[in-house]
């Protein structure tokens, strides 16, 4: 009987091999489909983002709304003549200073005086007549009609006196309030008419700030509010706001605004530019570097900040005022953890580890950056 060969000894640890392959796939296989969850030592959670925070209160602040305007006169009147007549003198100069009742323009009387009294007489010889009158009336010797018409002739002639005194006084025009006659047009000789101008007269004891105020800005603006009237030389005027209009203008949809001031000393302001400077009321504000604002998922202006937990928060804020180095802002609680470095790195809701400035600080820049990366 012929010896039988047995197989090479590669072959026996090629499918020993194979064979131990086949058992490690089967146990990975029923490990990877196991029924229960993997502990929770099994995966490590990772470390919270560290934050660099520094707390910040809230502080008083009166915002300023600075606007571009001009400075107007507080009254001004156009002088016109009620009468006509010829200039027969001037009483006050151009650019002199009167008061309220003087006399501003002398016309020529002509033959005005005379008239007044013609009507005068006529006036004197109608009330005569109807006191006769009530005598026969009593005794029923007149007739009515002819009562009623010595009435009417008395106050015909009330009327004539009346309109002969008021054009006397007419050719006397007076000054309507206190001011300086600001324009002369008229020279002694010259003939005006009715209704003819012939000066102004500016009173500039108190001066008004006319601006217009953006619409975003005329809604916190209350007559009352304290302003400060700032002149191309400098100068510096306390004033109020006295006006703020109801209706925008309808081509620049700004709000007409007025505050005024007073001018003892007379100064020539009236028509020059200025600005005006409107002290808003007070308000709580943070201030913060204009960096670390941001925008929202809604598009508004809001800051990272930490809660209790050392979770971020996103809140939206208002900007009530800004420049190149300071924002401050409202809307945000009264104190607060504020994130300075690293809020690019984290999202609302997530955890971090704050790290205060003054531990921050004594680190070198790069490092500091890298940690809190």
């Amino acid at each position: 009987m012929p010896r039988r060969r047995l197989p090479p000894l590669s072959v026996l640890f090629a499918i020993g091999l194979a064979c131990l392959l086949l058992v490690w796939l089967a146990l990975g296989d029923i490990e990877g489909f196991r029924d229960t969850p993997p502990e929770r030592g099994d995966t490590e959670e990772p470390a919270p983002t560290r934050v660099e925070v520094v707390e910040r209160q809230a502080e008083a602040y009166a915002p300023r709304l600075v606007l571009q305007g001009q400075l107007e006169a507080h009254r001004e009147v156009e002088l016109r003549a009620r009468q006509s007549g010829r200039v027969a003198a001037l009483p006050v100069t151009l650019g002199e200073r009167v008061k309220e009742g003087e006399t501003l323009l002398a016309l020529a009387r002509e033959e005005l005086p005379a008239q007044l009294e013609q009507a005068e007489a006529e006036l004197a010889l109608a009330r005569g007549e109807l006191a006769g009158a009530e005598e026969l009336r009593r005794r029923k010797l007149i007739s009515n009609p002819d009562y009623l018409r010595l009435q009417s002739g008395v106050s015909q002639a009330l009327a004539e006196v009346a309109t002969l005194r008021r054009q006397l006084d007419d050719t006397r025009p007076e000054a309507p309030f206190d001011g300086v006659l600001d324009r002369l047009d008229v020279e002694i000789g010259n003939l005006i008419q009715a209704g003819e101008g012939w000066g102004r007269l500016v009173d500039d004891s108190r001066l008004t700030a006319i601006a217009a105020a953006p619409q975003r800005d005329a809604l916190s603006l209350t007559p009352g509010l304290p302003a400060e009237i700032q002149l191309l030389d400098g100068t510096r005027l306390a004033g109020e706001l006295s006006h703020v209009a109801s209706r925008a203008d309808d081509s620049t949809r700004s709000f007409s605004v007025e505050a005024t001031l007073a001018n003892p000393e007379g100064r020539r302001l009236a028509g020059a530019s200025a600005t005006l400077v409107i002290r808003l009321p007070e308000r709580q504000v943070h201030r913060l570097s204009p960096a670390l604002l941001e925008l929202d998922g809604d598009g508004q202006l809001a800051v990272k900040h930490l809660d209790a937990d050392d979770r971020v928060q996103l809140t939206a804020i208002e900007l009530i005022g800004a420049d190149t180095e300071t924002a401050r802002v409202s809307g945000l609680p009264e104190r607060i953890r504020l994130i300075t470095l690293g809020g690019g790195f984290v999202n609302a809701g997530d955890r971090v580890q704050a790290v205060p400035v003054e531990s921050a600080s004594m680190q070198t820049g790069t490092d500091a950056t890298e940690e809190l990366r």
